[in-house]
């Protein structure tokens, strides 16, 4: 097993682990081609997390949303207003889709959004906040929305 790689059970545990914001910083929600990536710890303080957010270059519509354990192992990304995913299965799942991570293959499989979990795909703020939730961030970050949030 590789350095990154983590067992299903390991993933999914750390993905339903309670995180936390790590300190009171405010950070501003990415304009046109910006990247943040937010430290988060679990609520016990025993792993770290990261909260990416990264914003398209030409299409301001394309937002993800990453959720990272250990630095590089991603656990949950919401891709929204991309172009398509293709699954090691050859599937397309067109966007907004989300990847998990699953054993072997890391984030390289995608499904597609329920509304229940993201009623707003359309809506990167509102969508961000519901992102934050599927993660179970209980203490979110303060994020202040952009111009064209």
């Amino acid at each position: 097993m590789a350095a990154g790689d983590l067992t299903q059970a390991e993933a999914n545990a750390l993905l339903a682990m309670e995180k936390q914001r790590v300190d009171d910083s405010v950070w501003k929600f990415p304009d046109r081609g910006g990247v943040l990536a937010i430290p988060l710890t679990s609520v016990d303080l025993r792993e770290d997390f990261l909260l990416d957010v990264r914003r398209g270059r030409v299409n301001i519509a394309k937002v993800t949303y990453q959720n990272r354990a250990r630095l590089v192992v991603v656990l949950a990304r919401l891709d929204l207003a991309g172009a398509p995913h293709r699954n090691p299965d050859l599937t397309e799942i067109p966007t907004p889709h989300l990847r998990l991570y699953r054993e072997g293959f890391g984030d390289k499989w995608a499904f597609p959004v329920l509304a229940a979990d993201f009623p707003h795909p359309g809506d990167p703020w509102a969508t961000l906040h519901d992102f934050m939730r599927y993660c179970r961030i209980v203490a979110p970050p303060k994020i202040q929305p952009g111009i064209f949030t």
